[in-house]
């Protein structure tokens, strides 16, 4: 295949220069907000900048980039170029008209240069892989590929091994239910990973949890990291397959989503309070998405030291009706950056005293 077909460079939508308005998004006591997303139900920082990119978890929404600097948040579209030889099973990019983005995954790979690993559903349920470049302006995406779930499935958050390799959780297995994995504390996903060279996606066996939520991989690649909303913990798993269980934090006080690697080496993790009485309590029978997004719960967030799973809490707010359904923390000088499954901003809160 010549230059000219592998570059497929396809403008899929304009590189964001629409910057939203934030009508009605004055502060509400410690918490301020980025307003004007559509569910960005995960973030993550580009290596050596101050911007974030936040996905947008409904069809057609892709990504969001915020200036944490000037605190605006725009549309960032993207371009296309295939790399044949590393995802020759996947070869034309997500239309943006369709594209619904999950969980993100982001690692440098060179002075200026990164890769983000997308959840995506739309059109079709795969993980979508972009090359970031660091202009002068803004960051640059441009899809380069992707890897197709197994039939049925539909990923919820993805991580990546500095060879490329991919571990992505299934939070329902087909026949499996929120209840199942809340009320009866069940299995009900896992944890599935791709590695280049591989047709697709192989069941990483012994990482059943009730409702595999977030996933990290340690920096040195020996252990992922897995939030199971359904026992309400993080647990470090071998990186082998089987894979063996080798610790787990305690039962947390909140329902953890996404999970990431700080700065500092500790495991950031944040979601909605459990105990809440004027939302009938913690999640139950009572209890699906829709009832759970409909009634504000408070945030907390903590740090865990992947060695002990030992967790600190580094924030926790009272519920206020104009932010909920907290998926994951991005710690930022000194402050924490919380995303939704279901809102139209983002939170900044102050991160405890302490914590950087």
């Amino acid at each position: 295949m010549n230059a000219l077909r592998l570059f497929l460079l396809v403008v899929l939508s304009s590189v964001g220069f629409c910057v939203y308005a934030q009508p009605d998004c004055a502060p509400n006591g410690e918490q301020s907000f980025i307003c004007g997303a559509t569910n960005p139900e995960d973030l993550v920082l580009v290596p050596d900048t101050s911007s974030i990119i936040s996905s947008g978890m409904a069809d057609g929404t892709g990504f969001y980039l915020i200036d944490t600097q000037t605190g605006t948040l725009s549309t960032l579209g993207f371009g296309a170029q295939h790399d044949a030889a590393m995802f020759p099973g996947c070869t034309q990019p997500p239309s943006p008209d369709t594209l619904n983005t999950h969980g993100l995954d982001i690692l440098a790979t060179g002075q200026g240069r990164a890769r983000l690993h997308v959840v995506g559903h739309g059109g079709r349920e795969a993980i979508e892989v972009f090359d970031v470049a660091v202009t002068d302006r803004q960051p640059v995406l441009t899809w380069i590929g992707c890897v197709q779930m197994p039939e049925g499935l539909a990923a919820n958050s993805v991580a990546a091994f500095a060879d490329g390799a991919l571990v992505a959780t299934v939070l329902f297995m087909p026949g499996m239910s929120f209840a199942d994995a809340i009320v009866e504390r069940r299995n009900t996903g896992a944890v599935f990973e791709w590695a280049p060279g591989q047709s697709g996606f192989t069941l990483v066996e012994g990482s059943e949890l009730p409702a595999n939520n977030g996933i990290e991989v340690a920096a040195d690649g020996s252990e992922i990291y897995v939030a199971s909303s359904g026992l309400q913990t993080i647990v470090a798993f071998s990186h082998s397959n089987p894979a063996r269980q080798l610790r787990s934090t305690r039962p947390l006080p909140f329902t953890p989503d996404n999970v990431h690697l700080g700065p500092d080496g500790r495991l950031y993790t944040a979601g909605m309070a459990n105990d809440v009485p004027e939302c009938g309590g913690s999640p139950g029978a009572q209890h699906d998405l829709a009832v759970l997004a409909a009634c504000p719960r408070g945030t907390i967030a903590v740090a865990i030291d992947p060695a002990t799973m030992q967790d600190t809490i580094v924030v926790q707010t009272p519920a206020i009706p104009e932010f909920s359904n907290a998926t994951m923390v991005l710690p930022l000088a000194n402050e924490a950056w919380i995303g939704t499954f279901s809102g139209n901003r983002i939170a900044r809160v102050p991160l405890a005293p302490g914590i950087e």
